[in-house]
């Protein structure tokens, strides 16, 4: 079915103008006008994603019920299409970034009900297990059983990491309980943070495109970092001013970075190994 024709389906309103804007893994990005009036984005796969943009939806929907961040409205959504409203970008300001630090405190004051989600996890397009944690105050196990050994299985399988560097990421697994600081309730998190997925707009910087869970607090603010992130220092003070972070957190950085950059691995190859490998090292000697 032809991306104008599921719009329809999915939106019951007409697309009159439908202009691809990109790629990215499965699916292709459009940008629409819907006959009336609304600008839309619009995520479409010729064949069926499964579960994936369902769960991008869900994640999307249980982010905005916090009322903290702003986030683009799910319009519709099955197996072969998202359809979101349109948010115009713009330049990041200072401003901007102190208030997207509070605001991303208040969202992940909002909590979530377990580590994990009651939904089928994606990050990119590879699956992520959201079981919840069979202890709820026990984030280490879960962060060492959902979202770092099976990367690093899947890197191992693809030969994409050496064995030096999978006992490395194995040696951080076997110390998580003593690495991962003091223990902190579940948090709602975006669970891929990284700067590409905050959208400034308005004023205020916007989150798209989520993994969004039951985590630790301290996962999103690494994810920041990873990358970098405009202003990130105003970020970051605005943060800590509306919710103060446990002592120790800079030196959990590695750690927390580990997971998504097992992700790359897994993505991209073995480019992205001797990250891996320095934030293991990292993670092991706070």
């Amino acid at each position: 079915m032809a991306v104008e024709d599921r719009i329809a389906q999915l939106t019951g309103i007409r697309a009159v103008e439908v202009q691809m804007i990109g790629e990215q893994f499965l699916w292709r990005h459009y940008r629409a006008m819907l006959a009336d009036g609304r600008e839309i984005f619009v995520k479409f796969s010729e064949r069926s994603t499964g579960p994936l943009l369902h769960s991008e939806a869900s994640g999307l929907r249980w982010l905005a019920e916090a009322g903290a961040v702003p986030l683009p409205e799910v319009l519709g959504c099955d197996e072969t299409a998202l359809v979101l409203d349109w948010v115009p970008a713009s330049s990041p300001s200072a401003a901007a970034a102190e208030r997207f630090g509070s605001d991303l405190a208040r969202l992940h004051a909002a909590g979530a009900d377990d580590f994990g989600a009651p939904w089928p996890g994606f990050i990119a397009s590879l699956p992520l297990d959201n079981e919840p944690a069979a202890d709820r105050g026990d984030w280490p196990e879960w962060y060492a059983s959902r979202r770092l050994l099976p990367f690093l299985r899947r890197a191992a399988d693809a030969g994409t990491l050496t064995r030096a560097d999978i006992k490395l990421v194995e040696s951080v697994i076997a110390r998580i309980g003593e690495l991962a600081g003091p223990a902190e309730p579940p948090s709602r998190i975006h669970g891929d943070c990284w700067s590409g997925n905050v959208l400034w707009s308005a004023g205020r910087g916007w989150l798209i495109d989520p993994a969004a869970h039951g985590g630790h607090r301290e996962s999103d603010l690494a994810m920041l970092a990873l990358f970098g992130a405009p202003h990130a220092d105003r970020i970051l003070a605005a943060y800590t001013e509306a919710s103060p972070l446990a002592d120790g957190w800079r030196s959990r950085i590695a750690l927390h970075q580990l997971h998504p950059l097992l992700v790359h691995v897994c993505l991209f190859g073995a480019g992205y190994a001797s990250a891996v490998r320095d934030a293991a090292k990292s993670a092991l000697s706070p």
